[in-house]
């Protein structure tokens, strides 16, 4: 006598041969001899494709966020970007209410859209374990895609609400399409952007993702400044970190003091670190006249200009050689400058923009070059320069200069394009294929990290130290 596992096993293979399956809705006898849940995919969930897909989503800030990036061994595709920024004029600033807004408003339209962007997928092969239906325009027909292998989301750390915004719908999106999620870092996704560039432009699936570890970032943003010694995906140990305010958030300060009120009342956005650099360079490079220090003490010294003013350099006089960053002086400084004369000329703004950033910037490399100065970076061939700030195109031709004048012509400096500096989702999706490759994943029960280190010897454990990490083999949804 047959055991009745035995007999539904035969069953189920007769059905399966008799009414096999050739689009992707499910041919059924008149009376099914077997009663099958109906969220189960037609065959096994198989991966016809040698790549990854992933969906991505970014809201950490007032950016909303999303991508779809396709990876072939070395060689990617960014089949959607983009992305949708608060209008935060009237606050001169990042209001959080009004980015929340924003985000609850764009997210779903954005995923929306992107959806119409992922990869088209044959009826013969669809199954529900690997394809979504999108339903096609007013006229149109109903397209199969290829199902993402997994949603990639910033967890953190940026404004709490803000991400979980991004969280609750990738985890929705992840529990839908019953596949899992993968929570990362928003800073370590910033230093890892150049080897998504290096996959993007990549001639052949063989190619490495450059740089290779190990590698210096100096992490720049409206949020952050930190400079940090990558050794490998999840390893970034931190050389120096700001103890005050961030530099892009300094840039943006100093903007709205020196900046003619026409140009402040006509901008487009919030982005005033931008607008200043436009106003102190006109022309672009033609307008850049530098001429790098010769040595440490050439970066902390006091420079007067023919209007009778001087910016101090930060840490310029007991802590030169410390290794942090300290910006919360010169935007004093700055205000100062410009209170003190009510009826300042446009050319003596303009030569204010100029003196502002070289100052700042004069600030980052000088740490720069004390940390290539110790045995410890000796082998270091290159420093990555991401985050908002890295679009300044004054700082990539500072940092090459100074560099080159003490000696380090040798190591590479690599700035993303000016679309990958500020917050995208196209870096959280390569940060994902990443952390995905490596054999990590995210439980669902993951929240959203307002504060997130990427440093392992940091407190709360670094990026490995967060809760929720989930090993792939491990991993049920």
């Amino acid at each position: 006598m047959w055991s009745s596992k035995i007999l539904k096993t035969i069953l189920l293979f007769v059905e399966e041969q008799l009414f096999p399956p050739t689009s992707f809705t499910l041919m059924r006898l008149p009376f099914p001899l077997i009663r099958r849940p109906r969220c189960l995919p037609l065959t096994p969930p198989h991966n016809h494709r040698r790549t990854l897909l992933t969906l991505a989503i970014e809201t950490s800030c007032d950016d909303t966020s999303v991508a779809i990036l396709e990876k072939q061994k070395a060689k990617s595709t960014l089949h959607f970007h983009d992305k949708v920024t608060s209008d935060n004029r009237a606050f001169q600033g990042v209001h959080p209410l009004v980015a929340l807004e924003s985000h609850q408003k764009s997210l779903a339209l954005l995923v929306n859209r992107a959806l119409r962007s992922l990869p088209e997928r044959e009826a013969g092969s669809a199954t529900w374990g690997n394809a979504v239906q999108i339903r096609g325009a007013k006229g149109e027909a109903d397209t199969l895609r290829e199902k993402p292998d997994f949603i990639t989301v910033t967890r953190g750390p940026g404004m709490q609400s803000n991400l979980m915004t991004g969280l609750d719908m990738a985890k929705g999106l992840a529990v839908a399409w019953q596949v899992p999620v993968v929570g990362v870092n928003h800073m370590q996704a910033h230093a890892l952007t150049p080897r998504l560039v290096s996959s993007l432009s990549a001639s052949s699936e063989s190619a490495e993702s450059h740089p290779q570890f190990p590698f210096l970032s100096l992490l720049v943003s409206g949020g952050n400044t930190m400079l940090v010694h990558s050794s490998d995906i999840v390893s970034h140990s931190i050389l120096a970190e700001k103890t005050d305010i961030p530099v892009g958030n300094v840039l943006d300060k100093c903007a709205r003091d020196i900046l003619p009120a026409s140009l402040l009342d006509n901008g487009k956005s919030v982005m005033y670190g931008p607008m200043l650099e436009e106003f102190a360079f006109p022309n672009g490079a033609k307008d850049y006249d530098y001429t790098p220090p010769e040595t440490q003490r050439g970066l902390n010294t006091m420079k007067t200009t023919q209007f009778g003013w001087a910016i101090r350099p930060p840490l310029s006089e007991d802590k030169s050689s410390s290794m942090e960053f300290s910006y919360s002086g010169l935007g004093a400084i700055i205000r100062r400058i410009v209170e003190g004369n009510p009826e300042m000329s446009d050319p003596e703004r303009r030569l204010l923009a100029q003196e502002t950033m070289r100052v700042a910037f004069e600030h980052l490399a000088s740490r720069v070059l004390l940390a290539l100065n110790t045995p410890a970076m000796k082998d270091i061939s290159t420093l990555v320069v991401s985050g908002g700030v890295a679009s300044n195109q004054f700082l990539k031709y500072m940092l090459r200069s100074l560099l080159d004048k003490r000696g380090f012509e040798g190591v590479e400096v690599v700035f993303p394009p000016m679309s990958l500096c500020t917050d995208n989702a196209a870096m959280i999706a390569w940060t994902g294929m990443e952390m995905w490759e490596a054999g990590w994943r995210s439980g669902l029960e993951v929240r959203s990290l307002k504060k997130w280190a990427i440093d392992p010897e940091a407190g709360d454990g670094g990026i490995m130290g967060a809760e929720g990490w989930i090993r792939a083999d491990d991993t049920q949804l």
